[in-house]
């Protein structure tokens, strides 16, 4: 494969893409398939969640916008954390940010062989899911710009859906449509125990479920070194956030539940199966299928595109010859060696995915669901301490400052606390927590031993 010598990666993604990521970074079959679940933990008080948890990202990503603006020759947000908070916390966060990804694109690579087998029982699980990784690493090979391609169409596919099964539920509660639970009108939000009938804590329990909706948001912040017209691109993907999650979210859940009153939704079926049978639309288990197939296949072109990139960056300037070698573009201008690496990792736990017990891949899925917190915490310091330098603030001041961040910062750590009130997020925090301390003290370790 032959190399360039130009370090600097091609900006091949368009706006269209940047936008589509946004979007397609924000919806996940969490929504598609884990809707009826938020729906059964806090019941209509879950589009309250939905908007303080939309509100905290749309902080999140002005301060992470601020920062990109700031200085578009950095390569990611890594590059910021390791300027402002030090070398240790940006080696911390970056490889954090790396197995984050690489275990998120395990699970949902496997997940495409549970969606084919919907249709193709006879397969063996890990067949389809290897392949899709073969397929998606070509991609991502070839050219950033093939990568954003295949990213917008995989966000069309799921914002069609969402549209149209808004759309529907407009047309349903206009009519008072007749279902098997009564007719469907907006007075089903308030008619079955009020607004909250599962009280504080059934509210309060739903935010750890609403906020893993939102993992890999920050996707946009690996983009600004690759992106035609970052100053105009990055800006606008963010100002347009919080829009897209009350109508995405806060709209498929509202008409979801003032159509069918939220103690009769199904917590282990699909809503969106409900509605679109309802209608007359008998293949709709297989339209929701064929979604949410796209949508775990969408996450793993993601997560092969984040994991790519941060061992790229996290290479450039390492002192270990061997990681070096990952910082090398191909002539197409991507990391090509650090894309085949974590391609490799995650095809790996794949294949050893079949051997273990679910309930292991789950808690390591679910330690780094929660590390992402943790970046997240770090981007918000970053940020405040960017702001602490340059007082005066960047060319895409985040709003509210330092208020903006301090609400991030609070709510993240109200999300830190309700975990613990769960045996499973519990120990997956400890986990994360002793990953991230031993990141940490091996680093500091190593340089110290360095310096002597």
């Amino acid at each position: 494969m032959q190399e360039s010598e130009n370090q600097e990666l091609a900006r091949n993604l368009k706006s269209r893409h940047i936008q589509l990521m946004a979007i397609g970074g924000t919806i996940g079959t969490g929504l598609f398939l884990g809707a009826g679940q938020s729906i059964h933990l806090a019941g209509p008080s879950i589009l309250l969640a939905y908007l303080m948890a939309g509100g905290m990202c749309f902080m999140l990503m002005r301060a992470l916008g601020e920062l990109l603006m700031s200085d578009l020759s950095q390569h990611s947000f890594i590059d910021f954390i390791k300027k402002y908070l030090g070398d240790s916390w940006g080696f911390v966060t970056g490889w954090t940010y790396w197995i984050c990804w690489a275990a998120l694109a395990m699970a949902e690579v496997t997940a495409v062989g549970t969606y084919i087998r919907f249709w193709l029982p006879n397969v063996a699980q890990w067949i389809p899911g290897l392949l899709t990784l073969v397929i998606l690493l070509l991609v991502n090979l070839i050219s950033v710009g093939l990568f954003g391609e295949a990213e917008f169409w995989f966000a069309l596919i799921k914002v069609v859906a969402i549209i149209a099964l808004i759309a529907i539920g407009i047309v349903l509660i206009g009519t008072s449509y007749k279902t098997p639970s009564g007719h469907a009108s907006l007075a089903n939000l308030v008619n079955y125990g009020g607004f909250f009938p599962k009280g504080a804590s059934g509210f309060f329990m739903a935010f750890q479920m609403v906020v893993f909706s939102f993992t890999g948001i920050e996707l946009v912040g690996l983009t600004a070194s690759e992106t035609a017209d970052p100053k105009k691109t990055i800006p606008d993907a963010i100002n347009k956030l919080p829009i897209r999650v009350i109508l995405f979210y806060i709209g498929a859940l509202l008409v979801i539940m003032a159509i069918y009153p939220w103690n009769t939704v199904s917590a282990n079926n699909s809503p969106f199966v409900t509605v679109f049978s309802n209608i007359g639309i008998n293949a709709a288990a297989d339209i929701v299928n064929f979604v949410v197939l796209t949508a775990a296949a969408s996450a793993c072109n993601s997560g092969l595109y984040s994991t790519g990139r941060m061992l790229f960056s996290l290479s450039l300037e390492s002192k270990s010859p061997r990681l070096h070698r990952m910082s090398k573009l191909s002539r197409r201008q991507v990391p090509s060696r650090a894309l085949i690496a974590s391609a490799a990792v995650i095809g790996i736990a794949v294949i050893l995915n079949i051997f273990l017990p679910a309930s292991v891949f789950t808690l390591v899925t679910s330690v780094a669901t929660i590390s992402f917190l943790f970046v997240w915490v770090m981007i918000v310091l970053t940020h405040l301490k960017f702001r602490k330098a340059h007082p005066q603030g960047g060319d895409f001041k985040a709003p509210w400052h330092p208020f903006g961040d301090y609400y991030v910062l609070a709510f993240l750590a109200m999300v830190v606390i309700v975990m613990l009130f769960s045996r499973e997020t519990a120990i997956a925090e400890g986990l994360a927590v002793i990953w991230i301390g031993s990141l940490y003290f091996t680093r500091k370790h190593r340089h110290q031993k360095s310096r002597k």
